[in-house]
């Protein structure tokens, strides 16, 4: 067993490569963030606009104008600024502690305090708080959807890795700290986000070809008039003012506001469903969007699984739920009913995955594919109270040799796993267990098997 490092060698580590804390970038003043809101093509039309009003004799017009651009340029720089909060909570994924091994024994210290060398004790639900090489590990498996976009947990052996920003979705272990701050996985994928350049979205380049189209026109009109004028006889004072005043009466300045407030208006909408736009024009891009092509589904889910269909001899049932939340139509006959809430208990016993209420919501503890099975248990009982199981005697964890985890009750062995590694093993086993697995698989799900043995059969 690795005993870890010193109290005292860990503080001299500590000064030598400072805390371990993501490195932000410099953020962009809110002066400059300001006035981008204020100078940008657009923006500055409107500004020549309304000189060009007091100029010409119309104060009002013009002040009307600069009033505008300030009121719109506050408004965008406000929304913007309150995205920019939220998304930066977002980036806080390392939690506040980490429990260490250290003189030979545990100790909860803070993540900035943790340096390489460490030892990290790992159970279900724990944030990785640093880069590690896995020392010991009993079933343990990573839930890296934060890093990857994949809903499925990772299974991790000794020598193998795991990643900050990451948790342990099932299993227990050790890991040795390889990398801190900086020099992380997930720093420099924050690197990557934070300096990657931003193309022009669409609907800045059209309104930037419509800009310069009316300032083209506007001031081809206003020369057009202003000559009209000469030819005519008139003063070239007035004939001036007067091509000014045509020349602003082209320029649409209720254009630049009805933009805002229309983007700002789907921002919001967005927000209550739980999507977070930075940007405004962010809106209408992803409104544009025709075709989103991925090589993987993992990466566009809500990162929950939720059983949907479950087989047994007796009969089919299809739920009808969100989430993780112990509620949902059940549909299909008593017989098949009752067999389907047999199978849940006994799933749900030879896992470690639990789901839990937390802040109105109902949330996965540990694998995400285990907390479905509690989530399918309690639907079946028709409450919300955790279900009342057998205890666990043995654990034998899932393994990609075996392919499987069973636990030993009294009186029983339960299983569940990949389904052909699973029927191989069962004794009644059918060709209609076969044909359920192939119908369900065809349908795009994603299938596990349940069984069980009981004492002298």
């Amino acid at each position: 067993m690795a005993v870890g490092l010193s109290q005292v060698e860990a503080e001299r580590r500590l000064r030598e490569h400072g805390p371990n804390r993501l490195p932000r970038p410099r953020p962009v003043p809110a002066w400059r963030r300001l006035l981008a809101e204020m100078t940008h093509f657009f923006a500055l039309m409107l500004w020549v606009a309304g000189l060009l009003a007091v100029v010409a004799g119309m104060p009002q017009l013009g002040i009307a104008i600069f009033v505008i651009i300030v009121v719109n340029g506050v408004f965008a720089f406000a929304q913007e600024g309150r995205a920019e909060q939220a998304a930066q909570r977002l980036r806080e994924l390392l939690p506040a502690t980490a429990q260490v091994r250290r003189d030979g024994a545990p100790r909860v210290v803070d993540v900035v305090d943790v340096v390489r060398g460490d030892v990290v004790l790992l159970t279900p639900g724990d944030r990785v708080p640093a880069d590690l090489v896995i020392v010991s590990g009993d079933g343990l498996s990573f839930d890296t959807s934060t890093l990857t976009g994949e809903s499925v947990p990772e299974a991790a052996e000794p020598g193998g890795p795991a990643y900050a920003g990451t948790y342990v979705a099932a299993g227990s272990g050790t890991g040795s700290v390889v990398a801190t701050a900086a020099d992380t996985r997930l720093a420099g994928i924050a690197h990557l986000t934070d300096t990657v350049r931003h193309p022009t979205s669409p609907l800045a380049q059209e309104i930037s070809r419509v800009v310069r189209i009316v300032a083209i026109i506007a001031v081809a009109v206003g020369f057009a008039f202003f000559g009209l004028s000469l030819t005519l006889g008139s003063p070239a004072r007035d004939g001036l003012l007067f091509a000014i005043g045509v020349t602003v009466a082209l320029v649409p300045e209720g254009l630049l506001p009805t933009m805002t407030l229309s983007m700002a208006m789907g921002a919001q909408r967005m927000a209550q469903r739980n999507a977070l736009v930075r940007h405004l024009e962010a809106v209408e891009t992803l409104g544009s969007t025709t075709f989103i092509c991925t090589d993987k589904t993992g990466t566009l889910t809500r990162n929950q699984m939720t059983a949907v269909q479950v087989w047994t001899p007796s009969g089919i049932l299809h739920i009808d739920g969100v989430g993780y939340a112990p509620t949902g139509e059940v549909t299909g006959d008593e017989e098949a009913v009752e067999a389907a809430r047999r199978l849940a208990h006994t799933a749900l016993t030879a896992s470690q995955g639990r789901v839990r209420e937390q802040d109105g919501n109902w949330v996965a503890v540990g694998d995400p594919m285990e907390a479905a099975f509690d989530a399918l248990a309690r639907r079946l009982d028709g409450s919300p109270d955790p279900v009342q199981l057998p205890a666990v005697l043995q654990r034998f964890s899932f393994d990609p040799s075996r392919r499987r985890e069973s636990v030993l009750v009294d009186g029983a062995l339960f299983v569940k796993g990949a389904p052909d590694a699973v029927l191989e093993r069962c004794t009644a086993s059918t060709t209609a267990s076969r044909a359920a697995l192939e119908a369900m698989t065809a349908q795009g799900l994603r299938v596990l098997a349940v069984a069980e043995r009981r004492d002298g059969v």
